[in-house]
């Protein structure tokens, strides 16, 4: 993720956001790219929704391997055990890790039917994955990100499609499965938002100290505590509630 203190993508567009209406989200699964990315605010309205007993399940692409100062074979194992503390900091049950290269992600047709593979298994009401965009509020997007939240674009749409990998359809039985969300994190251009508590916020932190060895690594990276509240209560100070989490939501289906 970043080594720097993220700007709250609240401060980067000022256009009126409106509340995201999760109410009867029964199954939300979460799409990115390494072990951490879902720690840096988001984990938050995760905390929020397995609260409210929303099933929430993430799917990591690759295991993080080549970020860290260690080899990739040490790396990967040790990042994905950190996921799973992250996870239970905030109610995740479900963690599905691939084995795509870390670094090098690539949006391919391989990718986005390992991706579509999951959420017709998963069968979520929204993906939830992270800006394809090049710019991003605290400056240039890497490059996996990218990939991810793009090729999760292309999964959501192929797994509504029986005529789209179709052997996952008949060798695996797994039917066609219509997402009703699709919700972007760490954009610039958010356009609802999910209020959340102290103890949201709390279990957000949590997570994101949950990987330990990881942040050791990274010398010059602030404490989770030292900025994750204030991106939160930034992020909410500017819609009138105490702290908030801001998405970009596209509504796939009626």
């Amino acid at each position: 993720m970043t080594t720097s203190k993220p700007e709250s993508p609240v401060e980067a567009e000022s256009e009126r956001l409106e509340p995201l209406p999760d109410g009867d989200f029964r199954r939300v699964l979460c799409v990115v790219a390494h072990p951490d990315d879902m720690e840096y605010g988001t984990s938050a309205v995760v905390a929020h929704w397995t609260r409210n007993g929303t099933d929430v399940a993430y799917l990591l692409l690759t295991s993080g391997s080549a970020g860290m100062q260690r080899a990739p074979s040490e790396a990967g194992p040790l990042r994905v055990r950190e996921q799973r503390a992250a996870c239970d900091a905030v109610g995740v049950r479900g963690l599905t890790v691939l084995d795509y290269d870390d670094g090098v992600l690539e949006p391919t047709l391989e990718l986005r039917r390992d991706i579509a593979r999951v959420i017709r298994r998963f069968r979520p009401d929204a993906v939830l994955t992270m800006s394809w965009e090049i710019e991003v509020p605290w400056g240039l997007n890497q490059a996996d990100h990218r990939v991810a939240g793009l090729a999760t674009v292309d999964a959501v749409a192929d797994a509504g499609n029986r005529w789209i990998f179709p052997e996952v359809v008949e060798d695996e039985e797994l039917p066609p499965w219509g997402v009703t969300w699709l919700l972007v994190s760490g954009t610039a251009k958010p356009t609802h938002v999910v209020e959340v508590t102290g103890e949201d916020v709390a279990a957000s932190v949590t997570s994101l100290e949950s990987h330990r060895a990881y942040l050791a690594d990274l010398p010059d990276h602030p404490a989770p505590a030292d900025f994750i509240p204030d991106m939160l209560h930034s992020m909410g100070s500017k819609l009138g509630v105490d702290a908030a989490v801001a998405l970009r939501a596209y509504r796939l289906r009626s």
